[in-house]
């Protein structure tokens, strides 16, 4: 279980992100005391995490004030998280280790390979189709062989899009056949990838698996782009909208869990 200092973090977080502070508000320890039910010890020790992943700052003698992620950050960490990956599936390419787990990520294939083929989106397949893709990115962290890169990987996954294995979803794929068949496609099209790259560590081939790899964690930067393009005023919450499955705690009331690979 969380401590409670934890998971103070993790509702206050949520709050940030949905935008329910302002950008430089600051953070009134006994508002949130008041809020959350509790003394100021464990707020503080929430507040003392935030710091550290960047969403509050603290002013000498002043206390804590908001530190709002934009969808400007939110790109630049996918785009550290997609060399981190890289070169995650690269160093496991060259491992002697790495037929250890390549079983792990042809399962993972073949479960999303199988939900595809089913010609449907529903709750329980997207949630699946979500394990089962951070059971394949998982395997390449633990393959590795290289602690730090998950390490880093696990600093910037508070953040809308940014837990191993995320996925993403347009919003409009179920309001008709043809953009239910346009999402499938793309799914098929992530997990052709996959399979390439299991190919590529299958047979050592460190260059191609980590090739492949960058294209594909590249799709995700393009999603944004294209939502940025689509939507006007494009903000982080409604990033959130795109990945609650993932972030399943900061999901909202009648709000859909939304996924793509």
């Amino acid at each position: 279980m969380e401590s409670i200092d934890a998971e103070l973090a993790t509702k206050i977080r949520n709050d940030i992100l949905h935008g329910a502070y302002a950008e430089g508000e600051r953070l009134s320890e006994a508002k949130l005391c008041d809020t959350h039910q509790v003394s100021r010890t464990p707020i503080r020790l929430a507040l003392r995490i935030l710091e550290r992943e960047s969403l509050v700052r603290r002013s000498d003698g002043r206390g804590y004030f908001v530190q709002s992620p934009t969808v400007s950050d939110i790109i630049q960490a996918v785009q550290v998280r997609g060399h981190l990956e890289s070169l995650a599936i690269r160093l496991m390419a060259q491992s002697p280790d790495r037929h250890k787990h390549l079983q792990q990520m042809a399962d993972a294939i073949d479960t999303i390979e199988s939900l595809t083929s089913l010609g449907r989106l529903d709750d329980d397949i997207r949630w699946q189709m979500q394990a089962a893709n951070k059971a394949f990115h998982g395997a390449i962290l633990e393959g590795c062989a290289n602690d730090y890169i998950g390490y880093t990987c696990a600093q910037i996954s508070h953040l809308p899009m940014l837990e191993v294995g995320s996925m993403v979803f347009d919003r409009g794929v179920l309001s008709s056949p043809d953009q239910m068949k346009r999402g499938l496609f793309r799914l098929q099209l992530g997990n052709a990838q996959h399979k390439v790259m299991l190919e590529a560590v299958e047979k050592g081939d460190a260059v191609r698996a980590e090739g492949v790899m960058q294209e594909h964690s590249h799709t995700m930067i393009e999603y944004i782009q294209m939502f940025e393009k689509r939507e006007n005023g494009l903000t982080v919450s409604d990033l959130i909208s795109y990945s609650s499955l993932t972030h399943d705690a900061t999901t909202q009331p009648n709000q859909d869990p939304k996924i793509v690979i």
